[in-house]
């Protein structure tokens, strides 16, 4: 029995339509104006019509030959094995080929997800290795300040040790001219010994005076040079610190853009790889739709054959003898005509 879905009546309209156009109905040529319905159900439908108008036609006039018995079974019974392979190897491709191209879209939808995936991945990382090359830029015109600094305080140690050194040459000429009037003061000493004792006693005591007033800048001198080098080493020892602190920072920043740039060429080959997949699937829907043609031009060379037949068969049933009149096996073959119409119509219930 048909089952549930075209019916009858649109069947039979599509035959008509198809007879009024000088077509011969067939499963195909229904199906193609119907546009829609399964191969099964139009051939059940098909052959319920093909019954009902062997059934409602009239017994043939005199002068044309019947089809014999047999032969008419053997030849609605071939049809209808003919009719139910053709829809069952259709029906059969049709749903293996709508489960391959089934399975291969959702192949490609994965692949096309995936690449979607890759895609924002390597977007992230791109923005994620511009903020990190921002934040390099900047730590690098920090280490520029910071050199800079370093350059102004080397200047200032080299200011401080020029003046060290002029307050030396300073300490030197008054040594040189301290020693010089000793040596002349000594001389004095020498030619008015006997006559300037008293003289000679005030003369030593500013010598001493003078020799202690020296000592005491000499003092400050060497004092203000000690703390001079301390100031010099505590602010070297902090520029060294900070030089090592960046210098670090700057290795920590080099290794996180190298493992950044790993991942980055990770996600490229991710990326190929889901290209290449795409590619793949594409090529076998090429073949599987190739295939699917392949099968759809044997279907319809089925059909034509079938077509054919069933043309044969028609004008071998109508087709008249030579005088006009029926001969014995048509006058047969009318008498057993009406159960030959009557034994299909009971196989088919």
């Amino acid at each position: 029995m048909a089952r549930s879905g075209v019916q009858y009546e649109d069947v039979q309209q599509a035959i008509e339509s198809l007879l009024a156009k000088g077509d011969a109905p067939s499963v195909q040529k229904i199906r193609d104006v119907l546009g829609t319905g399964s191969f099964t159900t139009i051939s059940d439908h098909l052959r319920e019509w093909r019954f009902q108008r062997e059934a409602s036609r009239e017994q043939p006039a005199y002068g044309t030959l019947a089809m014999p018995e047999p032969v008419q079974k053997l030849a609605e019974s071939l049809w209808c094995k003919a009719q139910e392979a053709a829809g069952d190897a259709l029906a059969g491709y049709r749903e293996q080929a709508d489960r391959r191209v089934a399975e291969s879209q959702a192949a490609m939808q994965e692949a096309q997800r995936q690449v979607e995936d890759a895609e924002q991945r390597e977007a992230a990382l791109s923005s994620h290795l511009a903020g990190t090359e921002q934040r390099l830029e900047q730590r690098s015109a920090a280490l520029a300040r910071i050199e800079a600094e370093r350059d102004q305080w080397q200047e200032r140690a080299r200011q401080l040790e020029e003046r060290l050194g002029r307050a030396l040459q300073q300490l030197d000429k008054l040594q040189q001219e301290s020693e010089r009037q000793a040596h002349a003061h000594q001389q004095a000493l020498a030619d008015r010994d006997a006559q300037q004792l008293a003289r000679l006693n005030q003369e030593e005591q500013r010598h001493e005076a003078a020799e202690a007033r020296l000592m005491g800048l000499l003092d400050e001198a060497r004092q203000e040079r000690v703390a001079a080098e301390k100031r010099h080493d505590a602010t070297l020892q902090q520029l060294e610190k900070r030089q090592e602190n960046l210098q670090r920072q700057l290795q920590e920043t080099q290794a996180g853009l190298a493992k950044e740039e790993k991942q980055h060429r990770e996600t490229q080959w991710a990326r190929s790889r889901a290209e290449e997949r795409i590619d793949t699937l594409r090529h076998e829907q090429s073949l599987l739709q190739a295939r699917i043609d392949d099968q759809k031009r044997h279907i319809d060379e089925q059909a034509a054959r079938l077509r054919t037949l069933e043309a044969e068969l028609m004008r071998r049933t109508w087709q008249p003898d030579e005088e006009g009149k029926p001969s014995r096996r048509g006058e047969r073959g009318s008498e057993t005509q009406e159960g030959s119409k009557r034994e299909p119509s009971e196989s088919i219930r």
